[in-house]
């Protein structure tokens, strides 16, 4: 079964999917779905968008996994890659999704790392501070809104999201710093009065 090839790198699944292996294809598959699909969802705040390029990723996969190259990066970097490219192509093609800057409630379920990261707002409930920070994620730039959830949702590091996005490094990290300058900005102007009255509302970005 897949679970005994859980010490295999993705490399090394990926090599035996290739080669016709099945088990290593759903070993790959339960290792970064998860990931692919947290990744689209907070880009698009649809889950059936999120559904459909997760599915489409491994699809992908499957048909062109031989152009993987690890010299350019790693296996969860090239499924990330699809991934934004097949989210960003929907979401020009259809703008369904409501988007959260016009006061839109359907911004989809975020797990609890976006509590963990939301700073300025440490003091409210959790489902106070999920629903603000989904807001404030789905209202910013694409370009903004991508390196939040490939780097501060805890997805990848700077080196690998860059990889992803196909930027330098710094780029990356300058995006992020201004994302979260905007984050913080956002969720203050939003909370207002309340957000002041919280006794030990930490208001500045990291």
């Amino acid at each position: 079964m897949a679970k005994t090839l859980s010490h295999l790198t993705d490399e090394e699944l990926l090599r035996l999917m290739l080669a016709g292996d099945g088990d290593a294809f759903e070993a790959l598959y339960d290792r970064r779905q998860g990931g692919v699909y947290r990744f689209a969802l907070r880009m698009s705040g649809s889950a059936e968008i999120a559904e459909d390029v997760t599915h489409d990723v491994f699809i992908a996969l499957m048909r062109d996994g031989r152009q993987f190259d690890p010299a350019r990066g790693s296996v969860a970097s090239y499924l990330f890659g699809i991934a934004r490219h097949r989210t960003l192509k929907r979401l020009q093609r259809e703008r369904s999704f409501v988007s959260m800057s016009e006061d839109g409630e359907d911004g989809g379920a975020l797990d609890e790392k976006l509590v963990a990261d939301a700073d300025p707002f440490a003091d409210l409930t959790r489902s106070e501070t999920i629903d603000l920070v989904r807001q404030a994620i789905m209202a910013l730039p694409e370009h903004y809104r991508e390196v939040v959830a490939l780097c501060s949702l805890g997805e990848m590091s700077y080196e690998q999201a860059a990889s992803v996005i196909g930027c330098p490094v710094g780029t990356v990290r300058s995006r992020l710093n201004r994302a979260r300058e905007i984050l913080v900005r956002k969720l203050s102007a939003v909370k207002g009065p309340t957000a002041n009255s919280a006794p030990n509302s930490a208001m500045a970005a990291r």
